[in-house]
């Protein structure tokens, strides 16, 4: 998620998790635990170098690899996202040696489908920070290629909003039924795209989109989260914040932040007035944002997704702070109740919906995009805990690995790319006072990728 943009140790003991408090936080040594962030980027990186170089995923648990994109065909995913992180923390030799194999292998003329969405924020955001923080040319024009190949998805719609899938060979599209999120995620990548290239159609079809979008609101304001690409026609009634609606707000905000446009701006307001008006909610002293029907403002249900602990981050830096700090203190209770958050929770019950966990970065996001507006120790901490409980909990053989039980601790054999891209930036930022970023002005997409604030 975009910037200006420990909880407990366990002891697993008959199948359940024993929960204690780590080390209290007020007198940490922020660089030595930035020394260790910038260790365990380097011991990850060095595991997939010899157990699945080029591939899209490796396998942390068995020292495998898993296609991502298109099933059997590999196009370097973890590699490509790793690449600014790796710049940052100044680990030069393992950026170059990625940068090596992306102008020696990387080809994105195959004959397979895409996530629309996740091509764009995964592949060609990660192309486009690799650039802007080495100058290679060769990155920006892999960059150019592979957006060429999404923007019919763009331009097949009469309404200007992508299709989810298509064939990066021949075009083909599948799958009309999309949401907020999937076509409305691309503003910053297309826009910066656009700049670096001075080719203008990536820019216009990211915010033709956003802005079709934008209009088909609900009289109190509100969007829910399934339409036709084809036609706008809505096919549910529920407004959220989180997926698959939730980047979606943030890249409103984000056209702001990066490019100034203030029609960006006028949409963030509207959008987030909306939700605090109608989907704010309080419980047992905690704050949190509810899925409700996008016309009525009739609540669903008590449920909440890990991916909605962003939101705090996000609506600190529109100015909602207080709304923001008490949403991410929300979900940094439930942190620190499970040791690593639940992909689901049902905040009436206090218990999770969805016992897994991805190997989520959203919960250091949002802190980390309050330190960055107030520099308070107490979001530092916060992320510590975050570090801590992954060092503890993910880390397998050969990298770190998804929960499939946070209530047993028990492992899944899966690394996500984003991994690479996010919660490892925004821990190595947090705590290193990194000599390669500029902390006063700078951006975060929502894939963690740096589109502005690199120093060399």
């Amino acid at each position: 998620m975009s910037s200006f943009r420990i909880g407990r140790r366990g002891l697993i003991a008959g199948g359940a998790a024993a929960l204690l408090p780590l080390p209290a936080t007020a007198k940490e040594d922020w660089r030595a635990l930035a020394g260790e962030v910038r260790e365990s980027m380097r011991w990850a990186w060095r595991n997939y170098r010899e157990k699945a170089w080029g591939k899209d995923q490796i396998m942390p648990v068995s020292g495998g690899s898993e296609s991502f994109s298109i099933k059997g065909t590999h196009v370097g995913l973890s590699l490509i996202e790793a690449l600014d992180t790796l710049w940052l923390m100044e680990l030069d030799a393992e950026f170059k040696d990625g940068v090596d194999w992306i102008h020696a292998n990387l080809d994105f003329d195959v004959d397979g489908e895409v996530s629309v969405f996740e091509t764009i924020i995964r592949l060609v955001g990660g192309l486009l920070s690799a650039h802007l923080a080495s100058g290679d040319k060769l990155l920006l024009a892999r960059a150019k290629d592979l957006a060429d190949r999404l923007m019919p998805s763009f331009d097949h719609s009469p309404i200007g909003l992508p299709h989810r899938f298509i064939n990066l060979k021949t075009g083909a599209l599948r799958d009309p039924i999309t949401n907020p999120a999937e076509v409305g995620s691309c503003i910053t990548e297309f826009g910066t795209l656009s700049r670096l290239t001075g080719d203008q159609r990536y820019h216009k079809a990211a915010k033709r989109a956003m802005v079709a979008l934008f209009g088909r609101r609900s009289e109190i304001g509100l969007m829910p989260d399934s339409f036709d690409c084809m036609t706008g026609e809505w096919k549910s009634r529920r407004a959220t914040i989180g997926p698959p609606s939730d980047s979606y707000y943030e890249y409103l905000w984000d056209g702001w932040q990066l490019f100034g446009d203030r029609e960006f701006l006028v949409m963030y307001k509207s959008c987030t007035a909306a939700i605090l008006e109608n989907q704010k909610a309080e419980l047992n002293g905690d704050t949190w944002f509810v899925d409700v029907d996008f016309e009525t403002g009739k609540r669903i249900n008590w449920e909440q997704d890990e991916l909605s602990s962003f939101y705090g981050g996000l609506l600190a830096q529109g100015g909602d702070t207080a709304a923001g700090e008490a949403y991410t203190r929300s979900w940094d209770k439930v942190q620190a109740k499970f040791g690593i958050l639940p992909e689901g929770y049902d905040a009436e019950k206090g218990t999770p919906t969805t016992k897994t966990n991805a190997l989520r970065p959203e919960l250091a996001d949002a802190a980390f995009n309050h330190w960055l507006l107030d520099r308070k120790e107490e979001w530092r901490a916060l992320v510590a805990r975050h570090f801590r409980a992954m060092q503890q909990w993910n880390k397998a053989a050969f990298g770190y690995a998804t929960m499939a039980d946070v209530t047993t601790k028990a492992q899944a054999d899966h690394c996500p790319g984003y991994w690479w891209s996010e919660q490892m930036k925004y821990y190595w930022l947090i705590f290193s006072d990194c000599r390669r970023f500029d902390y006063r002005k700078n951006y975060l997409s929502t894939e963690g990728n740096v589109l502005l604030g690199f120093k060399r």
